[in-house]
């Protein structure tokens, strides 16, 4: 462990030399999960999604529900999508595979996130009776303003800068314990956005929770000298100070999961289909097409990211396609919504005229979902 004045000499060393900051493994680093008594901040060394949010959610359930506590962490390229969201709403998932970045479906609510390496992530864990999600802001707040950084709140508890957003957050309650998350956009590759968040799927009706698109900034952008580093010691700061706590700061990594098998079992979990795509809200999906033979809509319903209803708003009009169209419903129903692998094994098979007919529609059916 290190005290908060050992991690201010060591951002105060990594300003004067320019570079990104590394902070001191050996000086952080504890190979066990740790005790009440230890620290009260901590600081991930992973930049592995899955593993950071598992930690997360070890620190929420398995920590005492009155101890408070400031984790910091950062990801690799990611998104991150709220616990109650669709992700083939949300995401325009064939981009997100091309760039090779994944997708995250994490244990709170809220809307879709990018993060990489120039956003940092910040989580307070608190007692519920002590909750309120516009003093966890203001406490950010206050440290972005300790550097110089003009923020403010706004009425939706989203940290500004300018009129611009550079911090989203969400929460989660539980009987005794509540944590409210949040990123901050320090110098965050925000190209990576275009293309990726949101989808074009407007005759897709879900009941999941949509996100509020809002123009965002990155700090450096009004404050150039704020880095990782600086961020991480203004928060803890105001943390200790707001909480009257110690100013120990301590280093995690994915060392914990040799340990820690309640981690384990999360990063298991947020890489499960059941838990990235099962979870998805009931949803329906419309989806018309052209063809040589004449126009057809075909529509989707899904549940916990299953087929459970496939029917034809608009058959086509020749028989023969109304055959194929009306078996492709028939395979679809109980398959998984997206990848469809069972239908597609089913339909390899069917023989003659009429299974390239199916054939042609599953492609198209393919490339709508």
């Amino acid at each position: 462990m290190i005290a908060l004045d050992g991690l201010r000499s060591v951002a105060q060393t990594a300003r004067r030399r320019a570079v990104p900051l590394s902070l001191p493994r050996r000086r952080f680093f504890a190979s066990s999960p740790p005790s009440l008594s230890e620290a009260n901040i901590y600081v991930s060394a992973s930049h592995d999604p899955w593993f950071n949010l598992a930690f997360e959610d070890w620190l929420f359930r398995k920590t005492d529900p009155e101890q408070r506590i400031l984790y910091l962490y950062r990801n690799s390229p990611s998104v991150i999508i709220g616990r109650n969201q669709n992700p083939w709403k949300e995401i325009n998932l064939t981009r997100l595979h091309e760039l090779g970045i994944p997708f995250v479906r994490r244990k709170s609510g809220g809307g879709t996130v990018y993060h990489d390496l120039g956003n940092t992530n910040y989580c307070v864990f608190v007692p519920r009776a002590e909750f309120d999600r516009r003093s966890n802001a203001e406490l950010v707040t206050r440290g972005l303003q300790s550097l110089d950084v003009p923020a403010h709140v706004n009425e939706r508890h989203d940290i500004c800068v300018e009129g611009f957003k550079v911090s989203g957050s969400a929460f989660k309650l539980v009987n005794k314990r509540a944590y409210h998350h949040g990123t901050m956009l320090i110098d965050a590759q925000l190209g990576n956005l275009r293309g990726v968040l949101g989808s074009k799927k407007d005759s897709m009706v879900t009941k999941g929770v949509a996100s509020v698109p809002s123009p965002v900034r990155n700090l450096r952008e009004t404050t150039p000298t704020v880095d990782h580093a600086r961020f991480v010691e203004a928060v803890a700061e105001q943390f200790a100070a707001q909480y009257g706590l110690g100013r120990e700061v301590k280093r995690i990594d994915e060392g914990e999961l040799e340990s820690n098998s309640y981690v384990r079992g999360v990063v298991d979990e947020l890489k499960s289909w059941d838990w990235q795509f099962g979870q998805t809200p009931e949803f329906t999906h419309d989806m018309s097409g052209s063809f040589p033979f004449g126009d057809m809509t075909l529509s989707i319903t899904s549940r916990h990211g299953l087929v459970t209803r496939a029917s034809l708003a608009r058959p086509p009009r020749p028989l023969e396609w109304w055959r194929a169209a009306t078996e492709l419903c028939r395979v679809l129903e109980g398959d998984r919504y997206g990848s469809v692998e069972r239908t597609v094994e089913t339909v390899s098979g069917l023989r003659g005229e009429e299974g390239e007919r199916v054939r042609v529609l599953l492609e198209w059916l393919k490339r709508e979902m």
